[in-house]
């Protein structure tokens, strides 16, 4: 039965990656655009490299947001290389790839890596983009293959399995009733 769940945990990761054009990535660091943060309060550690931000906290960059209840960013010599964010839920925002709506992801605990180039959604996550939509427990996205696992979580918290809903193509034209074909 093990061996079907990751067959079928392994297709929808597949199917996601393939419906769901997620963010190029989540912070992009070579841009020219600041990352503006805004937060009841600030907390700066500049000899360990960690800027704590608590309630409200708004984090924009273009027009890639996140908002959380608590934000830390974690700095090295070469800048920005993680940032943690918590909140009931924390919610990050960005247009997608193309430009044909935004990716709306949802999550108890949202982290994004510089290193790994992964954005991780853990506990109660939701990624929504252009109707579709995938649940789980724990979703990973790796920004730069564009890949997306997936974890159920605990039974007693929900039905401890990954869900997707993926809309259907909308079709150039429609048949009538009479056969002949409508554009829409």
């Amino acid at each position: 039965m093990k061996l079907v769940n990751n067959r079928a945990l392994t297709l929808l990761a597949v199917t996601l990656a393939l419906t769901i054009s997620g963010p190029a990535t989540a912070f992009n660091l070579d841009s020219d655009a600041p990352i503006t943060v805004s937060a009841d309060n600030a907390r700066l550690d500049d000899t360990k490299g960690i800027a704590t931000y608590t309630g409200d906290v708004q984090l924009v960059q273009g027009k890639t947001r996140l908002n959380a209840e608590r934000v830390v960013l974690y700095r090295d010599a070469n800048g920005l290389n993680r940032v943690e964010a918590s909140g009931q839920p924390a919610r990050y925002q960005q247009p997608t790839r193309d430009g044909e709506g935004e990716t709306d992801a949802r999550a108890l605990n949202i982290t994004w890596s510089a290193s790994d180039d992964q954005l991780t959604f853990e506990r109660e996550a939701i990624i929504e983009q252009n109707g579709n939509l995938f649940r789980g427990d724990i979703i990973h996205y790796d920004t730069v293959r564009r890949v997306v696992t997936a974890q159920g979580g605990d039974t007693s918290t929900g039905s401890g399995r990954v869900e997707m809903v993926i809309q259907p193509r909308s079709t150039k034209s429609k048949q009538g009733s009479d056969g002949s074909s409508q554009s829409q």
